[in-house]
């Protein structure tokens, strides 16, 4: 049971970070897309430094990997990790970071991937919207 809820939040991470199983597996060494495949449909177990590993590729926190994975089904236990959890993994954040967080999640599936897309700066549009403002006040200076 524990590997099937692993598995749902590997999935889930995976495609949030608009990633292909193939190209979660280039980024683990000693694992597969097939090897990615059984492990999201619980069919695998993986160990913690795999978890660990794609926890970073996905960009989630490893803390709700693993503890998913140490889970034995019951909920008073599922709730138990996930309130130990939270207080031993909070972090401070600043007043934009939870603004940003706020807006991820209240966003569509698109508006998602494309801001994850602009942040591993993939995505040239905010890139060339910076250039044109720039060139603008550039003239402005120089009085054209």
């Amino acid at each position: 049971m524990a590997a099937k809820k692993v598995g749902t939040l590997i999935k889930e991470a995976r495609i949030n970070a608009d990633m292909t199983q193939e190209q979660l597996a280039r980024r683990i060494p000693d694992l597969s897309a097939a090897d990615i495949s059984l492990a999201e449909r619980g069919k695998a177990t993986l160990t913690q430094a795999q978890l660990k590993l794609i926890a970073k590729a996905t960009g989630v926190t490893q803390a709700s990997l693993l503890n998913a994975a140490k889970e034995g089904g019951s909920s008073k236990k599922a709730s138990s990790a996930k309130s130990s959890s939270g207080s031993k993994s909070s972090i401070k954040v600043t007043a934009t970071e939870k603004k940003l967080v706020e807006l991820y999640r209240a966003a569509d599936s698109d508006t998602k991937k494309a801001a994850i897309k602009l942040l591993k700066g993939e995505d040239s549009t905010a890139g060339m919207i910076i250039e044109d403002i720039l060139e603008s006040v550039q003239d402005m200076f120089d009085g054209k």
